[in-house]
């Protein structure tokens, strides 16, 4: 398969006046943890951003059903979404079912054609666990297969057209699976809406059990307080930040395509180009 690249524009020529942000994480809480400051800091510019959890959260307990489990997360999800000013968009599966397989990519391909995403957050391709790791895999692909009209979706969603920028959010602990480091390519400075990403994890209450029990997170919002400081610590200018990865705009973008730079400027460092 041929991969065409548009050719690019002159400088400072918007590209497109497409303004949808779609994030497209495993478990309910992983947005707050890793992706919403940036959320924020995008739909203060105008962005429209779209909320997405591959799995219901069924696995996130110790004393509840799975069925329970879905209902409340769920209802964590929508209150979470609804702080951060998100549309809300429906999981697909349960946890640890997060496959890279046909059905579920099929239906991921259409809700992706459906939003019509210009940037697409989702995780690392290496991370701690695998729901995390076929996040990521079955997002790339579901915005690879945008503009496809012979890949079916299900529901029939058809092929959509323009650019799309994927970037990676960081691991978990900042490392791989084997306990490499992985670092940033730039960092966005979240300090401004930290409290509001803080707020939006807290509506995810029925995790401090689980994660206390589960992981030694001694208390999630502090686990992820670190982890902001530790971002901010590490660009070298910033109190609390996130850290991202731009995907290779093979097949997405042109080349030089980078909306996260040009968009959050003053809230942007980057330490690749």
């Amino acid at each position: 398969m041929k991969l065409f690249l548009r050719p690019m524009p002159p400088p400072n020529v918007m590209r497109t006046a497409n303004t949808n942000v779609f994030a497209i994480a495993a478990h309910p809480d992983d947005i707050e943890f890793y992706m919403a400051g940036t959320m924020l800091l995008l739909k203060q510019k105008g962005w429209r951003i779209h909320y997405m959890t591959l799995s219901s959260g069924s696995c996130g307990s110790t004393r509840h059903n799975a069925a329970t489990m879905r209902r409340i997360r769920r209802q964590e999800s929508k209150a979470a979404a609804k702080l951060l000013g998100a549309q809300y968009h429906e999981s697909l599966t349960d946890d640890l079912e997060i496959l890279y397989e046909l059905k579920l990519l099929r239906r991921l391909a259409a809700i992706v054609r459906k939003v019509k995403p210009r940037i697409v957050l989702t995780h690392s391709p290496q991370d701690y666990m695998e729901d995390h790791t076929n996040t990521c895999r079955l997002a790339v692909t579901a915005a690879f297969a945008r503009g496809m009209p012979n890949f079916k979706t299900t529901p029939r969603q058809a092929a959509v057209e323009g650019d799309v920028t994927l970037y990676h959010a960081m691991p978990h602990g900042l490392t791989d699976g084997l306990r490499q480091p992985v670092t940033p390519d730039g960092f966005v400075d979240t300090t401004a809406v930290h409290a509001v990403k803080r707020q939006a994890l807290a509506a995810h209450r029925s995790q401090k059990e689980w994660l206390d029990a589960s992981q030694g997170m001694d208390s999630y919002l502090q686990t992820m307080d670190a982890l902001s400081l530790e971002l901010g610590r590490m660009s070298g200018r910033f109190q609390h930040a996130e850290g991202w990865r731009r995907h290779l705009h093979l097949g997405f973008s042109a080349q030089d395509d980078d909306p996260l730079r040009d968009e959050l400027k003053e809230h942007w460092y980057a330490t690749k180009t």
